[in-house]
């Protein structure tokens, strides 16, 4: 079974992670979306939910399953018997960086090849820490995230408040 990890801190998931998700699961039997735990990045949401809007926003997928990890990356990778990561790339920007983790990823684990995805164009511009800023100050994301992903993020900065 050709397995990938899609990993991520998805604070919150957007429709361009969904966009490459559908795109993974054509090129494998199984895509595990693999949320980082990642406190350093403050999200906004606790890994248990960032998990759950995930698990909820791939139900209609088959062969995608939603998982948190805490660990270093390749021994995750490890541990699910998966061949590659899966990345998404939206613009030139996202790729020196991207890169060199995939290098420093071969370099802790050459058996485990790095895929880079683009998603759809309409999505390129799309990031969780753009959405929840439009979220803060207002603004409609119902474009750009899941349904019930925009209510948890209504629902959360109202609880800030």
């Amino acid at each position: 079974m050709r397995t990938a990890i899609y990993p991520g801190s998805f604070d919150p998931l957007t429709n361009g992670h969904l966009d490459v998700i559908e795109r993974a699961v054509k090129l494998f039997d199984r895509v595990v979306v693999a949320v980082a735990k990642n406190e350093s990045k403050h999200p906004l949401f606790s890994l248990e939910e960032r998990v759950d809007l995930v698990r909820q926003s791939i139900k209609h997928i088959p062969n995608a399953e939603a998982d948190s990890f805490d660990s270093l990356l390749v021994n995750y990778v490890d541990q699910q018997n998966a061949q590659a990561i899966v990345r998404g790339l939206r613009a030139v920007s996202d790729f020196e960086f991207e890169f060199q983790l995939a290098l420093m990823n071969r370099k802790l684990n050459e058996k485990i090849e790095t895929i880079f995805m683009m998603p759809k164009d309409t999505y390129t511009f799309l990031s969780s820490r753009i959405i929840k800023e439009i979220a803060r100050l207002g603004g409609d994301v119902s474009a750009f995230v899941p349904a019930h992903v925009r209510s948890a993020l209504i629902d959360k900065l109202k609880a800030a408040e």
